[in-house]
C-alpha cells in the first residue's frame, strides 16, 4: 500500500511505511510501563504474522525470538526490570544505558515508554511532527535484547531516530519526498548497522527538510512534502532550522535520546543549536556516507545527535571508521584513535588556546553577543588562553559551493537511485523533477525547485568549471582558510557562537537565515560541534568548537570540558 494513496499528501505520514510489495506493517503501543508493544505484518503472500511483546518481561509470541531471559547480572541487586522508564526518558543515553545493562531497566519498558511519549507529542496538527516512520522492527529487537544474558554490546538498546535520508533495513527512504515513498531497502545503510551491530534499536526515520534542503531556493526547514511541518523540539512556535529538522525536535522534546542526523552544509549543527541539543559534524570520511541519499559527495556527512557529549562521542565511536564503497573514509588517517569516550576523560580547558572572531560575533543579536561574552569568560576562568582572531570571508566561495554542490547533485542522486532501483522508485534525478511537476499542488506549494533544475543542466563531474569550483571552496575554506587561522594562531579550536535564535515558520518568505559558522568547517569539511549555551529569551542557542581536520576527539573533549564546567 502506498501512503500517498491512503492520506493527503500535504499531511504527516502515518504510523506505517510498505516494507515490501503489498506488504503493510503497523506498530501499535499504547498503556505504561506494562503495556504490550504488537507488531502485525501482512505480507506480499497475505499471510500474517502478529508479535506481541511484553512491556515487562521480555516475552515475545510469534517472530522469532521467544522466552524470557536476563540483560545483566542483577544477582544481589535490584530486581529485574524494577526500575520505571519514566524516569530515564529525559535523562542522557549513558545514564540509560547503564541501568539497561544490569537489565534493571529493560529494553521493551523503555520503547514503550518512548512510544507513548511520541504518541502523545508527536502527533496531530499541534503535535510536533518530527517522526515521519515507526520502525516496525523496534518491538521485536527490544525484546530480543531483552532476552539475552548478557548486553549485546556498548549500545545495549540504545534507542534512536534516524533521519529520513539514511537506508533503515526494511522501510522507506524517502528524503520527504513522495516522489520516493516506494524507496523501500533491504539492508541498513553501513552507519546504521554499525549501531546495531552494538546494541542500538532503531525507533523510526525522522522528517526532514525535502531533499536535505536542496530543491528549491526559498525553502522551509522542517517542512517535506511527505512528512509535513517539524516544529522546534524545545519551543514548538519556532521553526526547528533543517536539514536534521525531526532529529533535533525529537531530541529536544524528549522523545528519544539520540538520532542521526547528516550535514552538507549547516543541516546537523543549526537544527542542534536551535532546538537545544548537542550536534557533531565529524571530519568528512570519518563516517561512511554509503547508502544516504546524497547531495554532494565533497560535503556530506552523517552526524550524530543527542542531549549531552558524552552521547554523541559513544555513537561516533561506534560508527566511525573505513568502508570500501565510500572512498572518503579511506582518508582516515592510519592509526586514527576512534574511542571517542576515553578522549574524554580529563577533559579541560587549562592550557588551551582557543580563537574567537568578534567581527563575526557582532553579527548576532546583543542578547547573543552578551551570553556568548559569558560563556568566554568561563571558559577563560577555567584555565584557556582567548584570543582574537579574523576568519576569511565566505563570499568569493558562494557561488564556486553552489557549483560544486549542484554538480555533485546529479552524478551522486542518479548514483544512488540506479543503486536502488525498484518498481516505482525514480530512476533519475530528471524523473524526480517530472514527478515534481506533475505533483506541485502537493509537493512544491510552498517552494520550487530551483536548485534541482540547476543541477540537472550540470555537465559532470570532469566539466572544468566544477573542477575549478571544488578547488576554490576547498582551498578558500580550509587549506587558505580556517587552517590559517588555527595553525598560525596556534589554537586548539575556534569558538564562536553556532548561529541566532529560531525564526518563525513562515512559508511565504522561506527561512529567516542569519549568521552561523557552519559554513566554513563545513566547506573546509572540518570538524564542527554545537553545544547549548543557553536561551536568547525563549530560544536555545548553542556554542561551536570547530577544528583542524581529524582533531574530531579534541573538538569532543572541549564541548564536554565546556558542558561540565561548574
Amino acid at each position: 500500500m502506498h501512503v500517498a494513496a491512503v492520506y493527503p499528501r500535504t499531511m504527516k505520514a502515518p504510523r506505517w511505511l510498505a516494507t515490501a510489495a503489498g506488504a503493510v506493517v503497523v506498530l501499535a503501543c499504547r498503556g505504561g510501563p506494562s503495556h504490550d508493544a504488537t507488531a502485525t505484518t501482512t505480507g506480499a503472500s497475505g499471510t500474517t504474522v502478529v508479535a506481541t511483546t511484553s512491556g515487562t518481561a521480555g516475552t515475545q509470541t510469534g517472530g522469532t525470538v521467544g522466552g524470557s531471559g536476563t540483560a545483566g547480572d542483577t544477582s544481589g541487586g535490584a530486581p529485574r526490570c524494577s526500575e520505571a522508564p519514566e524516569d530515564y526518558l529525559d535523562g542522557s543515553l549513558v545514564e540509560q544505558l547503564a541501568a539497561l545493562g544490569t537489565g534493571t531497566l529493560c529494553c521493551a519498558d523503555l520503547l514503550a515508554a518512548y512510544l507513548d511519549r511520541i504518541e502523545a507529542l508527536d502527533d496531530g496538527p499541534d503535535g510536533i511532527g518530527a517522526v515521519i516512520a515507526l520502525d516496525p522492527a523496534a518491538a521485536q529487537a527490544a525484546a530480543a535484547l531483552d532476552a539475552q544474558d548478557r548486553p549485546a554490546g556498548p549500545l545495549h538498546c540504545a534507542l534512536l531516530l534516524v533521519k529520513d535520508n539514511i537506508d533503515v533495513a526494511g522501510m522507506a527512504n524517502t528524503a520527504g519526498s513522495l516522489a520516493m515513498v516506494d524507496n523501500v531497502v533491504p539492508t541498513d545503510a553501513p552507519a546504521v548497522a554499525a549501531l546495531r551491530t552494538a546494541g542500538a534499536v532503531v525507533v523510526g526515520k525522522a522528517n526532514l527538510s525535502e531533499w536535505a534542503n536542496f530543491r528549491g531556493q526559498n525553502s522551509t526547514s522542517g517542512w517535506s512534502s511527505l512528512g509535513g511541518q517539524t516544529k522546534n523540539g524545545a519551543n514548538p512556535a519556532y521553526n526547528p532550522c533543517g536539514s536534521s529538522s525531526g532529529s533535533a525536535a525529537a531530541i529536544a522534546a524528549g522523545m528519544v535520546p539520540a538520532a542521526l542526523g547528516t550535514e552538507t552544509s549547516g543541516s546537523v549543527v543549526c537544527p542542534a543549536s536551535m532546538n537545544g541539543v548537542v550536534g557533531f559534524k565529524p571530519t568528512l570520511g570519518l563516517v561512511s556516507r554509503t547508502d544516504v541519499i546524497p547531495i554532494a559527495h565533497s560535503h556530506d556527512t552523517i552526524g550524530p545527535m543527542a542531549r549531552t557529549v558524552e552521547d554523541v562521542a559513544l555513537l561516533l565511536s561506534v560508527m566511525a571508521g573505513p568502508d570500501p564503497e565510500d572512498p572518503a573514509t579511506s582518508e582516515i588517517p592510519p592509526g586514527f584513535e576512534t574511542d571517542f569516550p576515553a578522549a574524554l576523560e580529563g577533559a579541560t580547558f587549562a592550557g588551551k588556546r582557543l580563537g574567537v572572531a568578534p567581527s563575526f560575533v557582532a553579527a548576532f543579536p546583543v542578547e547573543e553577543q552578551a551570553l556568548f561574552d559569558a560563556q568566554i569568560a568561563r571558559i577563560e576562568a577555567a584555565g584557556a588562553t582567548v584570543v582574537d582572531v579574523s576568519l576569511p570571508s565566505t563570499a568569493p566561495l558562494s557561488g564556486p559551493f553552489v557549483t560544486v554542490l549542484t554538480t555533485e547533485l546529479k552524478v551522486d542522486l542518479n548514483a544512488y537511485l540506479a543503486d536502488h532501483a525498484a518498481p516505482g522508485v525514480p530512476g533519475s534525478l530528471a524523473e524526480i523533477i517530472a514527478f515534481n511537476e506533475a505533483n506541485a499542488a502537493e509537493v512544491m506549494p510552498y517552494f520550487g525547485q530551483e536548485w534541482f533544475l540547476q543541477a540537472q543542466n550540470t555537465a559532470g563531474l570532469d566539466d572544468p568549471q566544477y573542477v575549478d569550483a571544488l578547488a576554490t571552496v576547498r582551498q578558500g575554506a580550509g587549506a587558505n582558510g580556517l587552517l590559517p587561522v588555527l595553525e598560525g594562531n596556534d589554537l586548539d579550536a575556534i569558538v564562536l557562537p553556532t548561529t541566532g535564535p529560531a525564526w518563525t515558520t513562515n512559508y511565504a518568505t522561506g527561512d529567516a537565515g542569519g549568521p552561523s559558522a557552519a559554513f566554513l568547517p563545513a566547506a573546509a569539511g572540518y570538524p564542527h560541534l554545537t553545544v547549548p549555551m543557553g536561551e536568547v529569551g525563549d530560544r536555545p542557542v548553542g556554542i561551536s568548537f570547530i577544528g583542524r581536520p581529524w582533531d574530531d576527539a579534541a573538538m569532543l573533549a572541549l564541548g564536554h570540558a565546556y558542558e561540565t564546567l561548574p
